[in-house]
């Protein structure tokens, strides 16, 4: 079968096994982003908490039926999906009814926050505009499950195709768009949140990034890795900024290690560092003129539970005592468990096969080590923050695989026109 086929056939296995759990996927944030959606297309405040309401608490109650079914000591009872069902929407309906009577009805999201934390994601419309015509054709139950299928698997090819653009075998470029699928990062991204578009268009910067240093079509990489982050600011703006910075660093370093060894600094890498560092000094000029939350407010939003408490006098003194705290716990967890850290050192000596790519690959995964920093938050479940670092074993694995498939296909046609006897 031809390359596409595979690349195909794939992404409809991977869509097949996941109408195993069409619902409970969402976060508490996920409400924010469906409602924003449902505003964008048309509904009231009302209209739209309904329906992401009835949403997300179906889901609740969709996860207190699984858990039942396998509780050894529970699993007889009566099903918990109609009381939890019940509970979670009279709980939402009062926090949502007391802010619409106070007024709070300014903005695209439900009120489901309080404003001053609603206005963080007010200021990220891409993944709702991106949600919008899938909840518009199919629903909100059916239309979030479909988003999240068409980014997993927009997410999947992009690695391919990136790994084809460094001349990978297509056996091994199939290698990596399964492991996106099937490592954190595909289950990261079937949420209904931003994580999965944050995925997908750092993929997209890195093709772009992998067609400049191959000069096959240095014009449409370098718009392509513009067009990524501009696209990053819509969806997370913070993103953009961590991404613009990593690519500007690994350009610079690409462009000094040369001049080191006595070579050009190579128009590519310094094309790369140039978008890299437009893409973060508009990303800081834009979002001060749009008066977007600073990082103080989200600082306060991190040490005050959601602005549930007043605001700390001394929040960076707090903050930085929080980080040091956050990755001893982080670092004795991987210890336990290594194999996130396994995965990193498997794709960091993938990523050195190809010095220059491998370094904005380092660089893109670094901003999910800078995520995670900016929310030292041992509680937020999943490790979602940090996914974007999974990226690098994505595509560094393949990397570290291409000699050996290489030695393993030589001797192989070899043998194949040797002349008997």
């Amino acid at each position: 079968m031809r390359p596409r086929t595979w690349v195909l056939l794939l992404a409809a296995l991977f869509a097949l096994l996941q109408l195993a759990t069409v619902e409970g996927r969402d976060t508490p944030d996920s409400k924010n982003y469906v409602s924003y959606a449902l505003s964008l297309g048309g509904a009231d405040k009302r209209e739209a908490a309904r329906a992401t309401i009835d949403h997300y608490c179906a889901g609740r109650a969709a996860m207190a039926h699984r858990a039942q079914n396998v509780d050894v000591v529970r699993f007889h009872a009566p099903d918990p999906a109609p009381r939890v069902l019940r509970e979670c929407r009279e709980q939402e309906w009062r926090q949502v009814e007391a802010r619409l009577a106070a007024g709070d009805t300014a903005g695209h999201t439900v009120p489901f926050m309080p404003e001053r934390f609603m206005r963080i994601f007010e200021v990220r419309p891409g993944y709702p505009v991106f949600l919008l015509p899938f909840v518009t054709l199919f629903g909100v139950t059916w239309g979030v499950w479909a988003a999240g299928v068409v980014i997993t698997c927009a997410g999947g090819v992009l690695t391919y195709l990136v790994l084809r653009a460094l001349a990978v075998p297509v056996p091994l470029a199939l290698t990596g768009q399964a492991l996106f699928l099937v490592l954190p990062c595909g289950t990261t991204a079937m949420r209904p949140m931003t994580e999965g578009l944050l995925l997908a268009l750092t993929l997209a910067a890195l093709w772009g990034c992998a067609l400049v240093l191959g000069g096959t079509r240095p014009r449409a990489g370098l718009a392509l890795v513009g067009c990524a982050l501009l696209a990053l600011f819509t969806v997370k703006h913070s993103q953009a900024l961590f991404l613009g910075l990593c690519l500007a660093a690994a350009g610079t370093a690409v462009a000094v290690r040369r001049r080191r060894r006595g070579l050009p600094s190579g128009r590519g890498a310094v094309a790369l560092a140039a978008v890299g560092c437009a893409g973060m000094l508009g990303t800081l000029l834009v979002s001060r003129l749009l008066d977007y939350p600073s990082t103080s407010e989200s600082v306060q939003d991190l040490l005050t539970d959601h602005f549930a408490r007043p605001d700390r006098e001394r929040p960076w003194a707090e903050f930085f005592q929080l980080q040091g705290n956050f990755w001893m716990e982080w670092a004795r967890r991987q210890m336990g468990e290594p194999l996130f850290v396994a995965a990193l050192a498997a794709g960091a000596l993938g990523a050195l096969r190809r010095p220059a790519f491998g370094a904005f690959l380092a660089g893109a995964a670094c901003t999910g080590l800078l995520n995670q920093a900016g929310h030292p938050d041992i509680n937020i479940w999943g490790d979602r923050l940090i996914t974007l670092a999974w990226l690098l074993p994505v595509l560094g694995v393949p990397l570290l695989l291409e000699p050996v498939l290489r030695r393993a296909v030589v001797p192989a046609q070899g043998a194949a026109v040797e002349p008997v006897g």
